[in-house]
């Protein structure tokens, strides 16, 4: 299993909409509004670093609101 996690820069006002919409994605263990430099961070366990593209590059950034992400994969 892979483990990442997804920092999320959101539009202003938008960050519980996509909190909600982040959490339905498949793969997606969790997500949370967090104080800092990102808005939301979601954690992921999917089977391959190929799936957390996906669930990072197509989905949580195809959703309207999204600014930026980043993605960390974790090593242990």
């Amino acid at each position: 299993m892979v483990t990442a996690f997804v920092m999320i820069k959101a539009n202003t006002g938008e960050a519980d909409r996509l909190k909600e919409n982040i959490a339905e994605i498949e793969g997606v263990e969790s997500a949370h509004i967090v104080a800092g430099d990102v808005d939301i961070i979601a954690k992921a366990r999917v089977e391959t670093p190929a799936a957390v593209k996906e669930i990072a590059a197509t989905r949580i950034q195809g959703i309207q609101g999204v600014e930026d992400t980043q993605t960390y994969i974790a090593m242990d």
